[in-house]
């Protein structure tokens, strides 16, 4: 074993911590410190999140800095704490659940606004029920590839700072080593956190939660508009609209979450907690990537339903603050207006639509009917009628299609759609839109395997595609090709 660097008793990283969530009292949360990991050591480090964090990429790098981020060595200024929730799993009441292997550090000020940090992997809770409070190093180095890929595509989600590994053993479906991930968001607040306070009828509580909520990243819903008179009915409304927004834009990249639990999802409508997650290779709407989802609760297609379910269910939980079933079904039917017409524009983009109409519809469902007929890959199928619009042969794409003659009707209707307008600004924006590099899963696979024998190499130039993901990066065309045949094979769980 290797010997454990010297390392001081608390590292001094001089940020301005201001720790919101712990004001808010015991009833929220427990604290704690994290449990310390032997021998730790960098596997991935995000410079560019660094960067807006404002700190110095050398320093997390650093021997301190990695025993800091793996919950060894205390940030001076942090109080470490895990927060308390319940919530529905795979449609099912769990009752309480809470942070099992995540442990808040705090909240710092950055330039771009309040940031918690967070530590995922970092040891047992009074939340970890059953588990042993780890992540390993196959799930940790997804997370921090995913969230990042995400934000490279403009889609809300929580970051990832760093990874640090140590070779203690975790055991899951077979021995693994630990992990742990450093994840940054505005907020880590779920649904499931008023529903735990709900489901107990502690309601001093959910409305103290939910006037923090509103005062901290809601404020608008005191102000003066029809639903405003009641915040908590606003607030479910706002919640509602961002969640679709996000939703609309897993739909329109084709990402797959995989356990869309309602103590998985952000008040904030960012896209949280990345286990059993897949870009989709061919397009299958009916596709299913976790494979401990035997019923296929969620399959691609069913993300937008399950959300509004999982917002159903936040709603029940507000109602003893909304106080009518009347104003809180009415927030949530935001939620079905906002989702059908952000899907469309995000698709019209697809498509280069500089101006998205209602008729566009037939033309958005007939591609996707054909893309499933065929199984035609999804992100290389939009890219190549990227490359066609902006003056390419379109045989590059007919050579994706079976039913050619049905391909060539459609095409023909495109064309005809986008008429004689700008094909340049047309194909500029389908550049900006259609990644040429998604996180597919045998890339992840990949960079797996290297960095179990400490070659690290791998993640850090997977993570330079997915944060530019419309770019050409000249030189790395074969991460952007198709799926080897042995991708079909991988099995993605929600163990982690």
């Amino acid at each position: 074993m290797d010997q454990a660097v010297a390392v001081p008793q608390q590292l001094d990283l001089g940020l301005p911590w201001c720790n919101s969530f712990a004001h808010l009292g015991p009833a929220f949360y427990t604290e704690l410190v994290p449990t310390p990991l032997p021998a730790p050591y960098l596997v991935g480090l995000n410079h560019s999140l660094a960067a807006e964090l404002a700190l110095p990429p050398e320093l997390l790098a650093s021997a301190d800095g990695v025993q800091s981020f793996t919950g060894n060595v205390a940030l001076r200024g942090s109080l470490s704490l895990a927060t308390m929730y319940s919530g529905h799993q795979f449609g099912v009441w769990a009752g309480q659940l809470g942070d099992g292997r995540a442990i808040l550090l705090g909240e710092v000020q950055t330039p771009s606004g309040p940031r918690e940090l967070q530590l995922k992997g970092s040891g047992r809770t009074p939340y970890s029920r059953m588990g042993d409070g780890r992540a390993v190093l196959r799930s940790s180095i997804r997370e921090y590839l995913a969230s990042e890929a995400l934000f490279g595509l403009g889609i809300p989600t929580t970051r990832a700072l760093m990874v640090t590994g140590s070779d203690a053993p975790v055991r899951r479906e077979e021995m693994e080593t630990a992990a742990v991930v450093t994840r940054v968001a505005p907020s880590f607040l779920r649904f499931g956190h008023f529903e735990h306070f709900s489901a107990r009828e502690q309601y001093d509580e959910l409305r103290q939660l939910a006037d923090y909520v509103i005062d901290r990243f809601y404020p608008a819903c005191r102000a003066g508009d029809a639903l405003a008179a009641n915040p908590y009915a606003a607030f479910l409304e706002q919640v509602s609209e961002r969640t679709a927004a996000m939703v609309a834009q897993w739909q329109a990249v084709g990402f797959c979450h995989g356990v869309m639990n309602t103590d998985n999802m952000s008040v904030l409508g960012l896209t949280i907690d990345y286990g059993p997650f897949q870009f989709l290779d061919a397009f299958d709407p009916g596709h299913i990537c976790n494979h401990s989802d035997e019923q296929g609760r969620y399959a691609y297609n069913k993300q937008p339903n399950v959300a509004y379910w999982n917002l159903f269910c936040l709603g029940q939980a507000l109602l003893p603050l909304i106080g009518e079933q009347e104003p809180a079904l009415a927030a949530l039917e935001s939620y079905k207006t906002v989702f059908p017409r952000e899907l469309q524009a995000r698709m019209g983009a697809k498509l280069g639509l500089l101006e998205v109409r209602p008729v566009d519809r037939e033309l958005i469902e007939g591609i996707l009917t054909l893309l499933a007929q065929d199984r035609v890959d999804y992100t290389i199928f939009w890219r190549r009628l990227t490359r066609h619009v902006a003056g390419e042969s379109p045989e590059t794409v007919r050579d994706l299609f079976l039913q050619r003659e049905a391909f060539d009707g459609w095409l023909l209707q495109y064309s005809e759609r986008l008429g004689t307008g700008d094909r340049h600004a047309a194909a500029a924006l389908m550049l900006r839109t259609n990644p040429k590099y998604v996180l597919r899963n045998h890339l992840g696979e990949l960079a797996i395997r290297q960095a179990k024998s400490k070659d690290f190499s791998g993640i850090q130039h997977l993570l330079a595609l997915v944060q530019a993901p419309c770019d050409e990066h000249p030189g790395h065309d074969e991460k952007a090709g198709f799926p080897p045949d042995w991708a079909t094979q991988i099995e993605i769980s929600c163990s982690s």
